[in-house]
């Protein structure tokens, strides 16, 4: 004798359509803010794009202008001199230390000028100053454009018919383009100088092996000019990351404080991340 089987309760199958239309709205919500992310994601690259291209058509007008590129080249690169040496002389004397202690184990001391060298030549020279550069200038142009823009000089300009990209900002990017440059040479300079205090006047390397090991071992082309290209590179990136911020700022206080610091996180990973890039292109050359 078989039971009787229990009626359908009808208020399950309403529980279970209810569910699965808060299941289809939770996923078309979140499909709709991924849309929002990505078209606004693609609208900004695409005004940077247009700001970039209209800095670099700067070019010419701004020889014209040298006057007002060299009073931004000063505030750029003599005020972010001292830091730079002052970091690239303590990255000479850990590089010399640490440098000594590993060749040591191998018998090969007096490569100590060549390590140090190539260390900053074609690495820690370009990429430490860019680093640094980021947080001395790059902070400073950000939040000097973005207080412009909240005081409404920018549009000042713009009522009185001067374009404030070709007098505000292409100044302050090429100043930045050219001292990134000259500051990441006087960084592997200084920090050169430092590993032979360390390696020579405090250990005891042989100088003539210091400095002859370091002459026959370092290559103009394959070395120093791939650190010259890689600083270009990203005196580029770094002012211009700077720039955009500051211009796309919201003309608040909280909006160039927010700016700010998307200048020091957006400019400081683009540098790593280029670094990656350009290493792996020239030692693939």
């Amino acid at each position: 004798m078989t039971t009787p089987k229990a009626p359908l309760n009808p208020k399950a199958k309403v529980k279970v359509k209810v569910n699965g239309g808060e299941r289809l709205q939770d996923a078309l919500s979140a499909l709709a803010v991924l849309g929002a992310s990505s078209r606004t994601l693609m609208s900004n690259l695409g005004l940077a794009a247009r700001l970039f291209v209209r800095l670099l058509m700067t070019f010419t007008p701004s020889l014209k202008r040298s006057v007002l590129v060299r009073d931004q080249l000063h505030f750029l690169g003599n005020y972010s001199l001292a830091i730079i040496s002052v970091s690239g002389l303590f990255v000479g004397f850990v590089l010399g230390l640490q440098g000594y202690n590993t060749l040591q184990r191998y018998g090969s001391s007096s490569a100590l000028g060549l390590l140090v060298a190539l260390s900053l030549v074609r690495e820690l020279g370009p990429v430490v100053s860019a680093l640094l550069f980021v947080g001395r200038a790059g902070t400073s142009l950000t939040a000097e454009i973005g207080l412009m823009k909240a005081g409404e000089q920018l549009s000042a300009m713009d009522m009185m018919a001067v374009d404030p990209v070709q007098r505000i900002l292409a100044p302050r990017f090429w100043a930045g383009v050219l001292a990134l440059p000259i500051l990441a040479a006087v960084f592997s300079a200084v920090g050169i100088m430092g590993g032979w205090v360390v390696g020579v006047v405090m250990i005891g390397v042989d100088p003539g092996s210091f400095w002859g090991q370091m002459q026959a071992g370092v290559d103009v082309w394959r070395d120093v000019f791939n650190g010259v290209i890689k600083s270009i590179v990203f005196g580029f990136t770094v002012t211009f990351i700077a720039l955009y911020q500051g211009y796309m700022a919201s003309p608040t206080p909280e909006g160039v404080s927010r700016a700010t610091t998307r200048t020091v996180v957006t400019a400081s990973l683009a540098v790593l991340g280029l670094d990656f890039i350009l290493t792996a292109w020239m030692f693939s050359l």
